[in-house]
C-alpha cells in the first residue's frame, strides 16, 4: 500500500498511468463526501476503500486532478479527486468490465514510462482545440 502523503502527486500519477496502460486493477483508499438518507451531500467526509479499474485521468476546470475509473463492486463508474486518495495499491488483476465510450476524440496511444510524459499528457490534454479548425474560420480572426 502506497500512502500519497510520503510521495509525490507525480508519483501517484505515474503509478496511476501505468495501471492504465497495462489495465491493472488498483485498489484505492479515498475519502468521499457522505449522504444522508435523501441523498443530499451532507458536507462530511469519510473513508471508503475501492478496487477500481481506471480508465481515464482528467483535469477539471478548476485545476483538480480526478481519476476516472470502473467501481468492481457495483460496475458503475467513479470519479475520485486525487487530492482526497490516501494511499492505494496497484495490483496485477486485468480489467473485466466494460469502460464508458470516450467522450473525446482519441489520439495516439500514450505509453507513460516518466514524470515528464505525464506532465507533457496532462499538458497536451489542456491546451487541444475542442473543435476542429481550418483556414476558413473567420472567428480566430485578430
Amino acid at each position: 500500500m502506497k500512502h500519497t502523503k510520503t510521495q509525490t502527486t507525480i508519483k501517484t500519477l505515474a503509478d496511476l498511468y501505468r495501471s492504465i496502460d497495462r489495465q491493472h486493477v488498483v485498489t484505492v483508499s479515498f475519502l468521499k463526501e457522505e449522504k444522508d438518507d435523501a441523498g443530499k451531500k451532507t458536507g462530511r467526509l469519510v473513508e471508503t476503500v475501492r478496487s477500481l479499474e481506471p480508465f481515464d485521468i482528467r483535469t477539471t476546470r478548476d485545476g483538480r486532478i480526478v481519476l476516472k475509473a470502473m467501481d468492481r463492486e457495483t460496475g458503475e463508474a467513479r470519479t475520485v479527486r486525487l487530492d482526497r486518495v490516501l494511499s492505494y495499491t496497484c495490483h496485477r488483476i486485468a480489467f473485466v468490465l466494460d469502460r464508458p465510450e470516450a467522450t473525446t476524440l482519441a489520439g495516439a496511444v500514450i505509453v507513460v514510462r516518466s514524470t515528464a510524459q505525464v506532465i507533457a499528457r496532462e499538458l497536451g490534454r489542456d491546451y487541444l482545440p475542442t473543435r476542429r479548425i481550418d483556414r476558413t474560420d473567420a472567428t480566430l480572426a485578430a
